[in-house]
């Protein structure tokens, strides 16, 4: 017992230290302000920490309990209550969108193609994202929102925004990371006849008792701890409501307001907040198949590559996506520290998780700095540290 418990150990003190020094060099050099970095391994935590600050202005440490804007950590979420749907037999993957919403048929040019479930769970609906774009593109000009600003907005008014701007490409031809999680939000709504924080609450948040991811905060108290968000800079930029953070060779439209305010859509691309604690809770359910309302076999194809057909320069080389998030196919060609299969996203506002089933691990950063932690040197400096 002892000869298989000593090196288990010493493993973990390993792991413990890279990924402690991967985040305190972030925080030194000024990369990000602070960070929460939450590893599980075999179904149980080997690796929690915080670093840094949550409101750098008013000397506000970082814990493990700091909620924060999820932003596109939100889509996983939200896919995974349109499969539990699926499996009740209400939604089906092969179902257009328009049986849901009838009004909602964005046209290419004299077409108006069918835009299934499948592929918005995919991003192959032929839809797109504004901050993908520059100023004077078609989402800007119909003033569509990213799910991230225009805090108050309807999601009625939003979707027939979105309606109005000309489909990227026929439906199921191309990848094109979109709004289309919150086209799948708005069709829960409908289909459930329930709201999509009580439609999230009933099949996903509920029976996996995660009691701090939802569409606003709970209580006074958790609106006030919220972590303040920063933007790339050395020392990093406070983010303000309505000033575009710079996403090279474009940017981005973000409101931190717009969490607190109760009139804004509950975007279901974008709009949850949450601990880190039971987001990598939720992972690890995925990761297990032990979400109580979604079949096993419905998660293997949520963390399966379901777009095999297609390459994307967004997603890179080497990586396909799924129903939760990229999906390795090559990790040579992927330059990746995963696995194959491994899946992989995360969030604008600085933020980026993983499961690898190779190495039976879910892991969970958040950071309050708006690129870094998701598409910056951070994500992979800290994936290397857990996978090494």
């Amino acid at each position: 017992m002892a000869r298989t418990w000593r090196p288990t150990v010493a493993v973990m003190s390993d792991l413990s230290s890279r990924v402690s020094a991967t985040l305190e060099v972030a925080v030194a050099e000024q990369r990000i302000v602070g960070a929460i970095a939450i590893v599980m391994r075999d179904g149980r935590i080997i690796d929690h920490r915080a670093v840094g600050l949550a409101d750098r202005e008013a000397g506000t440490r970082m814990t493990e309990s700091t909620p924060h804007r999820l932003a596109s950590m939100t889509k996983p979420i939200v896919a995974t209550a349109a499969l539990a749907l699926v499996d009740r037999g209400v939604l089906a993957l092969d179902q257009p969108v328009t049986r849901w919403l009838p009004e909602f048929r964005p046209r290419l040019g004299d077409a108006t193609p069918s835009i299934t479930i499948h592929q918005l769970l995919t991003h192959t609906s032929g839809l797109g994202y504004g901050f993908l774009e520059p100023d004077d593109g078609p989402y800007h000009r119909a003033n569509v929102s990213d799910g991230l600003d225009q805090p108050g907005l309807s999601l009625d008014d939003n979707l027939r925004r979105l309606a109005s701007v000309p489909l990227r490409a026929l439906p199921g031809r191309q990848f094109n990371y979109s709004l289309s999680l919150d086209v799948v939000g708005a069709a829960i709504q409908r289909a459930t006849d329930r709201s999509l924080p009580e439609a999230i609450a009933e099949l996903v948040t509920g029976p996996l008792e995660l009691t701090t991811l939802a569409f606003s905060p709970r209580s006074q108290q958790q609106a006030a701890s919220l972590a303040v968000p920063y933007s790339d800079g050395r020392p990093p930029l406070l983010i303000r409501d309505g000033v575009p953070v710079p996403f090279p060779p474009f940017a981005v439209s973000i409101s931190p307001g717009r969490a607190l305010d109760p009139a804004s859509y509950p975007s279901g691309g974008a709009g949850m907040i949450g601990t880190a604690g039971d987001f990598v809770r939720f992972l690890d359910a995925l990761r297990r198949r032990a979400v109580p309302t979604v079949s096993p076999g419905l998660v293997d194809a949520m963390l399966s590559d379901q777009i095999a057909h297609l390459d994307s320069e967004l997603l890179g080389p080497g990586h396909g996506h799924g129903y939760a998030g990229s999906v390795v196919r090559d990790p040579v060609v992927a330059g990746s520290s995963l696995g194959v299969g491994a899946v992989r996203w995360g969030g604008a506002y600085g933020h980026s998780w993983f499961i690898d089933p190779a190495s039976r691990t879910s892991a969970v950063l958040l950071t309050n700095t708006a690129f870094e932690g998701m598409t910056g040197p951070l994500r992979d400096q800290f994936q290397r540290a857990v996978c090494a």
